[in-house]
């Protein structure tokens, strides 16, 4: 019999997708999500600083917001909403029900209250409900298992070697490859979850990664997106290189 995780944590809606084993930095500086970080510092740092991390379904929310530290003029703004402010009457259908707990290694208060966050995705969820009576949204959810499915050790062999041939082409012919081999892990649901994260692709898309259901199925999606986005590539001219393991800071 299947044995059913369920937790309520902390909800941190984003306009992106965390995969678990990614880093994900935040620069947090919205009262309610300043809320959830002191709350979080109340946690023993031996012991695991828990959030959960959900993409926005339908485009970017309402806050003011801005890469880095916010200026003087967007501050109080941010100060003033409330937990579920920006997110429609019930927040559920604002978000993707499918995400990734994120475990806090680092929370950092600055001096002016707000928040420098470093954190990486652990296991994927799905959000069963949203409450939104605290400071700050609350989720109950479910933890989701990872299966391999069949084939995935041969697919994630195919992925790797597709995967080079696509860093590649964003380098540049001229430019060395990205990733070594070295560098890139063996376990197929690592290699899927890397991979989703690294390739340039929208939010939809890496959203229907996340949620595939099992890895097998995410490789093959993977291996179809990979020669489809090389093909295009070998026909524009040069792009910006992609790391595969770093993201830009999120500001919330």
């Amino acid at each position: 019999m299947t044995v059913v995780t369920t937790a309520r944590l902390p909800l941190f809606p984003l306009n992106a997708v965390l995969f678990p084993g990614l880093v994900l930095p935040l620069n947090v500086f919205e009262e309610r999500y300043r809320a959830m970080m002191r709350e979080l510092l109340k946690v023993d740092e031996d012991e695991p600083r828990r959030f959960a991390v959900v993409a926005i379904r339908d485009g970017r929310e309402t806050a003011p917001t801005s890469v880095g530290m916010p200026d003087t003029a967007t501050a109080p703004a941010a100060t003033d909403r409330g937990p579920s402010d920006g997110f429609g009457p019930d927040p559920v259908q604002t978000f993707h029900r499918v995400g990734c707990i994120a475990d806090a290694a680092k929370i950092r208060e600055r001096a002016d209250g707000s928040f420098e966050v470093l954190a990486t995705g652990t296991t994927r969820v799905k959000l069963l409900s949203v409450d939104a009576s605290g400071p700050y949204l609350t989720a109950e959810l479910e933890e989701l298992d990872e299966d391999s499915g069949e084939e995935a050790g041969a697919l994630a062999e195919g992925v790797l070697r597709a995967f080079r041939s696509y860093q590649k082409r964003l380098a540049g012919a001229s430019e060395r490859s990205l990733t070594t081999g070295a560098d890139l892990p063996d376990d197929p649901s690592v290699v899927s979850y890397l991979v989703a994260a690294a390739a340039v692709l929208d939010i939809p898309t890496k959203q229907r990664l996340l949620q595939a259901p099992d890895t097998a199925t995410r490789l093959r999606e993977e291996l179809t997106l990979l020669r489809s986005e090389t093909a295009v590539i070998r026909h524009l001219p040069s792009l910006p290189a992609v790391d595969l393991t770093r993201a830009p800071t999120h500001p919330n």
